[in-house]
């Protein structure tokens, strides 16, 4: 391993990754903004390449990896909490994407979404939903281009097939001088993509998750003019309001004692996104009038005035 030390220079970040697409897609999220705004040099390294012991990430014992020296260390999910931990005595700022199964005090900073209720301190960044790698519109679209975004049963929302799929119908009929994309995710149930793919509307495209590669939302996102979400793909609803874009939430009920759910209510009380029932009010919405809420790019300033105190 190089030795220690970027004096003046662009910081290394490793980025420790247990491959899964959410937690994957919050580190790249926010090491695009610590590139755009500091040069950092992002380094990613899989968790399950470097196994790590209890014992090890007690005492901070860090297995050989064969990298350059970091200057921020910076984990997404439970899998990876370990390899940080055993990572701490390297010298570098240890960071957690969300509240970890450790005492907070084990690690110098952690970014957590609000609706993890995490404690008011110094070392604690509180954002609104996780982070994403979508970045704001920077040409507001006016083309009558919609995009409805589905996912499928969750512990945070009652699902109902048929309640959805007369939600997607309403829409085409309603605004029929608009064309819209629907996709579906691994969670929506195979009877309601049945349902989708014999839905034959002129103005209708469906596109089964397997289709959309990791770059299709963002591009997709970045063309419309409208988004509409069903509220348990809360990341989802995150990246529509990162784009900037008019976000409007399909009617389903939430299930009581939620957090997810509190949250996304919490959007819809400060008007970051609109419900159902306001459907219209929301499609009649002019183009770049709502402000994108771009957490990562906050996260990213954070982090990076943190590292300039801790150097």
């Amino acid at each position: 391993m190089a030795e220690h030390g970027n004096k003046g220079q662009a910081p290394v970040v490793w980025l420790l990754t247990d491959n899964k697409p959410g937690h994957r897609n919050q580190l790249r999220g926010l090491a695009e903004r610590l590139q755009a705004r500091a040069g950092a040099h992002g380094v990613w390294i899989n968790a399950s390449d470097h196994p790590v012991s209890l014992i090890q990430a007690l005492l901070g014992r860090a297995p050989g990896i064969d990298a350059p020296a970091p200057d921020l260390i910076i984990a997404a999910g439970t899998a990876t909490q370990r390899l940080l931990l055993a990572c701490r005595r390297l010298g570098a700022l240890t960071v957690v994407l969300m509240r970890p199964s450790f005492p907070l005090a084990w690690c110098d900073l952690a970014i957590i979404p609000a609706h993890d209720e995490p404690p008011q301190r110094p070392d604690i960044l509180v954002t609104r939903g996780v982070l994403n790698a979508v970045v704001p519109q920077t040409v507001p679209v006016h083309d009558p281009r919609g995009l409805m975004l589905l996912g499928g049963p969750s512990r945070h929302y009652r699902w109902d097939d048929a309640h959805v799929y007369q939600q997607v119908r309403t829409l085409t009929e309603e605004y029929p001088e608009w064309h819209w994309t629907v996709t579906t995710s691994r969670r929506t149930p195979a009877e309601l993509v049945d349902r989708l793919r014999a839905l034959t509307r002129p103005n209708l495209q469906y596109l089964h998750h397997q289709q959309t590669p990791p770059s299709w939302l963002p591009e997709t996102l970045a063309a419309s003019r409208v988004a509409w979400v069903t509220p348990d793909s809360v990341s989802m609803v995150y990246e529509a309001i990162t784009t900037g874009l008019p976000t409007g939430l399909f009617d389903l009920a939430p299930i009581q004692g939620s957090r997810i759910a509190r949250g996304v209510q919490g959007l819809l009380t400060d008007g970051m996104a609109a419900p159902w029932c306001t459907r219209r009010v929301l499609m009649a919405t002019e183009p770049g009038q709502r402000p994108p809420l771009w957490e990562a790019d906050r996260a990213a300033q954070w982090l990076l005035e943190q590292y300039k105190e801790h150097r």
